[in-house]
Formats: C-alpha cells, sequence, structure tokens
C-alpha cells in the first residue's frame, strides 16, 4: 500500500467485487435496508406533527402521528432482522475467496522453494480480521448511507432550507475523516507487517533453539526480538492516535450540524418554520445523522482500518507471482501425446544458496508406462527427487517436465508420503478423496487389489468412519495407498509409502500399481522393490545410473553392495506371522526393525562410523551416533531401544 488513497480504494473494490459478484444476495441487502430506515425517514415528520398537533391542543391527530411512528418502527426492525441473513451471503463466500488467496500464494511460495511462513499469521489470523470487519463495515458503510440518505430526504421535505444548513460541516467532517483515514491506513500497514515479522522470527527461533543455546547467541537473538516487538508497539501508539482525529470528525459532522440549526432557529420561525419543524429538523440531525456519522467514523476508523490494511496485505503477499516468461525464441510448451511421464533435465537442487546439492545436473527420462524404483542410502536425496517430480520444490538449475508441461499440475500426478494423511469420516470418502466420481464397484476392486478388504471389514464396512488415531501406521498406509490407486493422476509416486506394511503387503500393493494404466516411481526401502521394477534408479551422491537390476550390479558397486547384503541376509522373506496377519503395526504390517525391516542400509565399513538406518541392535558403542534424517540431527544409541521412529 504506498498511497493514502489506496486504503479506501481498496475498500471500494473489495465491497464492489463483493456485489457484482453476488447480485441476488446484493439486492435483498438493498431491499430489507431500505425497509430498515423507514423509521428515520419518518421520525422527524411525526414529532413535527406530533409536536405542533399539541401545541394547536389536537391530541388525536398527535397521536395518530405517534402511533405511525411506533409501525415503522415495527417495519424497521422487521427489516433489519432479514437484513443479517442477506448480509451472510456477502460475508461467508468472501472469507472462503480469500482462504483461497492465501493457500494458493503459500502454496506457490512453497513450490518456488521460498516457504511463507507468514502466510499462518495470514490464514488464521488475518483471514478472520477481514471476515469479521469485512461483515462489520458492510453494515456500517450501507446504514450510514441509507440512515443518512434518510434523513436528510425528511429534512427536505420538512423544510429545505435546514437541509442546506446542515449538508456544510456534514460534509466538512466526512472530509477531514477522508484524509486522517488514509495517515491512519500507512501506521496500520506498519502495525500487520510486524505482526507477520514477530511470527516469522518466533518461528525461526523455536525451530533453531538448540543451535541458538549451542552457539551462545541468545543475546543477540533477545535484542532482534525486542526491537521488533518494540518497533510494533510503536506502530500500535501511532495508530491509536487516530482517535483523537475520529473525535475531531465526529464533532464537525455531527455535533456542528446540531449548533447551527438551534442558531438558525429564529431565522427558520420568520421563514415561516413551526415549532414542531423546528424540533422535527432536530430530531432528524440528532437521531438519524448523528448516529450514523458515529457508526461510520468508529467503525470505519477501528474495524475499517483494519480491514483495508489487512486484506491489502493478503492481497499483496498471497497472490501468485507470475513466473518468469520464457524467451522471445522459446515456443510456449504444450502437452504432447509422446512426451515422456517425467523428464528432468540438468537439474540441481539443494536446501539452501550456500548448502551443498542434494541433486546435482541430474538427467532423467522416464517413458510413459515406465515403473521406476529409486535405491540409495539414507538422505542421498530420494524424497528430494519425488518432491521434484511433482513439483512440490523447484530446482535451483535445469527444469523438471511431467508429460511434457512443468511438474506441479495436481491432476498430473500423485505423490504418497511416508507419513499417510487419513482423515476423520467415512471409509469410502477417505478412499474416493482424490476420485469423488468413483464407482463403489471400482472401490471395491481397487481394495482387493491392494489386500485392503480385511481392514474395511474390520472397520465396518465402507460407510464406517474412520478415526485416525485408532489406526496403525501400516493401516494409515494401506488407505492412503487405495487412495491413490483410485485417483484419475497418470503418474503416482510412492515416497516409502509402504515401509509400515510387511514384504508380502508391499509386494501385492506395488504389483497391483504396476497393472495400473499410467507411470510409477517408487522410492524403495527394500531391494525387493527394485526386483520388482522394470528399470531402478541407483543414486549414490556422485552418480545416478539407470538400468535393469540384473545389468546394475556390473555397473553400479553400491548397487552390487546393496544386492549382497539383501541376499545374504535375506531381508525380504515374510516376517514371523503368516502373511497378511497382524504384526506389530495391525494387520499386513510389520516391525520395521525386524527381517522385513527399512533397506538398503548405507555401506557397512563406512570410514566415519555412521549408519543411516537406525536400529537398536546396531554393532556399535555409546560413542556412536547413529543419522537419523537427512537433516543431520543426531542420537545416541541408548536413545533408539524404545523402538520408535528416531
Amino acid at each position: 500500500m504506498t498511497s493514502r488513497r489506496e486504503a479506501a480504494r481498496l475498500l471500494w473494490r473489495t465491497a464492489a467485487g463483493a456485489v457484482r459478484g453476488r447480485p441476488r444476495a446484493a439486492s435483498a441487502v438493498l431491499a430489507w435496508s431500505l425497509l430498515e430506515a423507514v423509521p428515520t425517514a419518518v421520525f422527524g415528520r411525526a414529532v413535527a406533527q406530533a409536536t405542533d398537533a399539541f401545541l394547536d391542543d389536537r391530541p388525536v391527530r398527535a397521536a395518530a402521528w405517534l402511533a405511525a411512528l411506533a409501525v415503522a418502527a415495527v417495519v424497521g426492525a422487521y427489516g433489519s432482522r432479514r437484513l443479517y441473513l442477506a448480509l451472510a451471503a456477502l460475508v461467508e463466500p468472501f472469507r472462503d475467496d480469500l482462504v483461497r488467496a492465501v493457500t494458493r500464494g503459500a502454496l506457490y511460495r512453497s513450490l518456488r522453494g521460498r516457504p511463507d511462513t507468514g502466510a499462518v499469521a495470514r490464514l488464521t489470523h488475518q483471514v478472520e480480521i477481514v471476515r469479521d470487519t469485512f461483515g462489520g463495515i458492510l453494515v456500517v458503510a450501507r446504514g450510514f448511507v441509507f440512515a443518512a440518505g434518510a434523513a436528510l430526504l425528511g429534512l427536505a421535505t420538512l423544510m429545505p432550507e435546514v437541509t442546506l444548513l446542515v449538508l456544510p460541516p456534514l460534509v466538512a467532517g466526512l472530509v477531514l475523516f477522508g484524509a486522517a483515514f488514509g495517515a491512519a491506513a500507512i501506521r496500520q500497514r506498519a502495525l500487520v507487517v510486524g505482526e507477520e515479522e514477530i511470527a516469522e522470527r518466533t518461528t525461526a527461533l523455536a525451530e533453531g533453539l538448540r543451535d541458538v543455546v549451542a552457539c551462545g547467541a541468545e543475546d543477540q537473538v533477545r535484542e532482534r526480538l525486542a526491537a521488533a516487538v518494540d518497533a510494533q508497539a510503536a506502530a500500535g501508539r501511532a495508530v491509536a492516535r487516530f482517535a483523537a482525529v475520529r473525535a475531531l470528525a465526529l464533532a464537525v459532522s455531527g455535533w456542528l450540524p446540531l449548533l447551527v440549526v438551534l442558531a438558525a432557529a429564529p431565522w427558520l420561525m420568520r421563514r415561516g418554520a413551526t415549532p414542531g419543524m423546528v424540533v422535527g429538523a432536530l430530531a432528524y440531525v440528532l437521531h438519524g445523522l448523528q448516529p450514523a456519522l458515529r457508526t461510520l467514523v468508529q467503525g470505519m476508523g477501528g474495524s475499517g482500518l483494519r480491514l483495508a490494511v489487512t486484506l491489502g496485505r493478503i492481497l499483496e503477499t498471497s497472490a501468485p507471482v507470475a513466473p518468469p516468461l520464457p524467451p522471445v525464441a522459446e515456443a510456449p510448451r504444450e502437452e504432447r501425446a509422446d512426451a515422456p511421464a517425467v523428464e528432468l533435465r540438468g537439474v540441481t537442487f539443494a536446501y539452501g544458496a550456500s548448502a551443498r546439492p542434494v541433486i546435482s545436473g541430474l538427467d532423467l527420462t522416464i517413458p510413459r508406462g515406465d515403473h521406476l524404483a529409486v535405491v540409495g542410502p539414507s538422505g542421498i536425496g530420494k524424497s528430494t527427487l519425488a518432491a521434484l517430480v511433482a513439483g512440490l520444490l523447484a530446482p535451483l538449475e535445469g527444469e523438471v517436465l511431467v508429460a511434457g508441461r512443468p511438474a506441479g499440475d495436481p491432476a498430473a500426478r500423485v505423490l504418497i508420503p511416508q507419513e499417510a494423511y487419513v482423515f476423520t469420516g467415512t471409509v469410502h470418502e477417505n478412499l474416493t478423496y482424490l476420485a469423488p466420481d468413483a464407482r463403489d464397484e471400482d472401490v471395491v476392486r481397487a481394495a482387493d487389489e491392494l489386500g485392503l478388504a480385511r481392514l474395511v471389514r474390520d472397520l465396518g464396512g465402507y460407510g464406517a468412519t474412520v478415526d485416525p488415531a485408532a489406526l496403525t501406521e501400516g493401516q494409515r498406509q494401506l488407505i492412503a495407498l487405495c487412495r491413490a490407486y483410485l485417483a484419475p493422476a497418470p503418474l503416482i509416486v510412492l515416497d516409502e509409502a509402504a515401509c509400515r506394511l510387511d514384504a508380502a503387503a508391499e509386494a501385492r500393493a506395488e504389483e497391483a500399481f504396476a497393472r495400473r494404466p499410467g507411470t510409477l516411481v517408487v522410492i524403495a526401502h527394500r531391494v525387493s522393490s527394485a526386483v520388482r521394477a522394470r528399470r531402478v534408479l541407483v543414486l549414490d551422491g556422485t552418480h545416478a545410473r539407470v538400468g535393469r537390476h540384473a545389468d546394475l550390479p556390473a555397473v553400479s558397486p553400491l548397487y552390487r553392495d546393496l544386492i549382497g547384503r539383501w541376499e545374504s541376509g535375506d531381508p525380504d522373506r515374510p516376517s514371523p506371522e503368516a502373511p497378511g496377519t497382524a504384526g506389530p503395526e495391525g494387520p499386513g504390517t510389520a516391525d520395521p526393525e525386524g527381517p522385513g525391516g527399512s533397506q538398503p542400509p548405507g555401506l557397512l565399513g563406512d570410514p566415519d562410523r555412521v549408519h543411516p538406518v537406525p536400529r537398536a541392535d546396531l554393532p556399535v558403542d555409546a560413542g556412536e551416533v547413529v543419522a537419523d534424517r537427512p537433516d543431520r540431527q543426531d542420537e545416541v544409541l541408548g536413545d533408539l531401544r524404545r523402538r520408535g521412529p528416531a
């Protein structure tokens, strides 16, 4: 927001857009607002006529006018009651639009490798501010327009001279308020931006607290956070000073007209005004214009100011930035029927500008209908590769194409990570989340293909409600795998999506996906996944080799070592339970540290004595460490005996 005028312009564009987008609801608001304004239009006239009738000793006439005023009050109350239902039809869809805008912007920035931590404050706090204040502002602005319009119309019909006396101070006060509103919007924006900065600093501090303490940087971090808090407090005080200007504007536009009418009463009487007309004019100003002005100034100066700035900040930061335009000589790419399912061209990616690349200069082509397994030691970049193919990460160099188009289209791929997502809902809703139009027979067939039928029976059928907390990790993975199987996307990426299943259940799931039309990429945690695949990609940190399982041992020492240790240890034999029976994680699952545990590990005899697969039975002493994740966190041996995830 770069100028003072933009705050008012933004409010106007927001209200106008909401009205144009929902004409039926806007028409209802207009109709009920007119009905609500009836008492204001009648009030001064009824008071004037009743006063003159009492002065002329005609009580019946006076009572009739007061009765008319009572009827008008009932009509206005009915219109006000119906008005709020119509306003809800404008406000709630507007909130939904904002949530979509914030989510799209945050996801876009994440895909571009720029995580938007400030989006949390916008989505959880600022969107609710906009939703509440937008509804309040609609009530305030609409109320002022109709109440002030009804009062001025009543004054004009009662005595036109009074209207000429009231209008100048009314307009002067509104101009003063509008000029101050823009200046206050600039300070309010600093308040909102400061809120986001504090949220980002707090998030970074929570994530890096251990490093801060280890480096002895508590004082520096405290000073930086304190400076942000002090700046936020100063911005808050500047916004509070705007209240004095609001009071002045209200005095000019609300109270000065009342004094002008009182001072001009003798002049009005000489021009034929009756005492009742003077009292009626005062009633229009005191009970019509002044309450409407007070509501407008206080509402716009408080809620309206927050709405203008917060909405501007949401739109400013959440609207996706247009991606760079291609070179002039390069024609726009269109999806081609003969394009590979996935194509990586010179892709390099690192988690940070100065970090060592996880993937460097990778060229890879995955034809349509291929079944590719990706193997390599933990932390070598397998999950990073999956995120690049899915479009969740953007390469620092090179490009990733899916079906000839930039990666990231949700309709083109499905990525199932190791941590399976299951929500509270029916079994059928969970399975058809990515395929809402799937037929019941297709759902049943998919469950049979992936070995989910028994779990469905145990849960009570497809209409039973799923409690995610009551499911084991293996059961959640089965549900997520079936959901991906039913999805219409032509590319499926399984990032250790079956690591909590036993070897037999995993084999059944992968074979079902292999029979499914489309392309399958499996991030393997057992070498048996590579045996089943049509091709294997081996990542060893320096080279990437692609080939058939039978051919790779001759060209890849790492793959040869993995296969040798896998065959000698026979890690792919079924767990001690019969296939399909319940292991520690439930039906079709096995202990990840048992015979069917995670494969492949890193090279034995590593000179650094670091083993990438955490287990409690490693032949190491308590002084050695085990790398549990690619984020380089460490756990000593004693911490691993709890048999939980490292």
